[in-house]
């Protein structure tokens, strides 16, 4: 106590200390060398690949739901609350100050019950001031630090997942909703054909060219084609409506464009490195997951 600078230089080096143990990825036996090239890699995974479709219109369906699908924007909130809490964790790292200030008027009344005369006001100042400083001496709040960062990291790559798996389903939602387009449109063809064909079969029956047994059966042609449709259609509004909800806006119309025969389909070069898969946002979130549950074991030890 004789000596403050030095007890402080103590605490400072104690607190290097950490207990605990320091995180180590596991190992993974992945290939040494990839098949195609390092950059064709970078660039293939790094690609906006539903662009490849050259559809102006799904490109846009993209960016609306990038900016408006509300899993997305709860995802997205996850983010800054635990960011929030990641920077709350480390405040707790460095000197903590405080201050507050109060101001009161009160009445003594005791004076006019007693008789003695007029009351009298008196003013009330105070202000507080208090300043303190937990030293980490073996590493609890650090450690605590490194969970936070990590659950922070998670939660981003929780962010990713949401992305991707946005992006997958609009593209796969309007890749089958132009198909669905295409089955109406073969459809209604066939039950104008049809129906042409019926009429063809009326005047030849009623000049006694057919028999009626060929005209009942011609007329079930046509009533089948006809049948098909009404489902088409359900099916369509249904895939619209599952659209719209991918784009955080109720049911209606989706805006199409390209005949999905003029789509074209993205290339996937083979010979993929197995350390893309280390890119997947549930890989990443699962090893960061780790990172904070280690941490947390030094911080429960401290």
């Amino acid at each position: 106590m004789r000596n403050p600078v030095a007890l402080a230089l103590i605490a400072l080096l104690a607190s290097g200390c950490m207990v605990g143990p320091d995180y180590v990825r596991p190992p993974a036996d992945a290939p040494t060398a990839w098949r195609l090239d390092e950059k064709e890699v970078r660039d293939l995974a790094n690609t906006a690949w539903w662009e490849q479709f050259g559809d102006p219109a799904l490109n846009d369906l993209v960016i609306v739901a990038l900016r408006e699908n509300k899993d997305l924007l709860i995802a997205s909130a996850r983010v800054d609350e635990f960011a929030g809490r990641y920077g709350f964790t480390r405040a707790q790292l460095f000197p903590q100050a405080g201050f507050g200030a109060d101001a009161r008027r009160q009445r003594d009344i005791g004076a006019v019950v007693i008789g003695a005369g007029n009351s009298t006001i008196f003013d009330t100042y105070s202000t507080v001031l208090n300043a303190s400083w937990e030293i980490d001496l073996w590493g609890r709040i650090r450690r605590e630090t490194e969970a936070a960062r990590a659950q922070l990291m998670a939660s981003d790559e929780a962010r990713r997942g949401v992305v991707l798996s946005l992006v997958g389903s609009v593209a796969g939602a309007y890749i089958n909703l132009r198909n669905l387009d295409r089955q109406l449109e073969i459809a209604r063809a066939t039950a104008k054909s049809r129906g042409e064909s019926y009429d063809l079969f009326k005047l030849r029956f009623a000049g006694g060219v057919i028999s009626l047994l060929e005209l009942s059966q011609n007329k079930s042609q046509y009533e089948e084609a006809l049948a098909t449709i009404p489902p088409l259609e359900k099916a369509i509004a249904q895939q619209e409506n599952g659209l719209s909800v991918l784009l955080g806006r109720n049911p209606g119309p989706i805006a199409r464009g390209k005949e999905i025969d003029q789509l074209t389909l993205p290339v996937i070069p083979a010979g993929l490195p197995s350390d893309l898969l280390e890119r997947r946002p549930d890989i990443r979130r699962a090893e960061q997951d780790l990172i904070a549950a280690n941490a947390l074991i030094g911080a429960a030890r401290a």
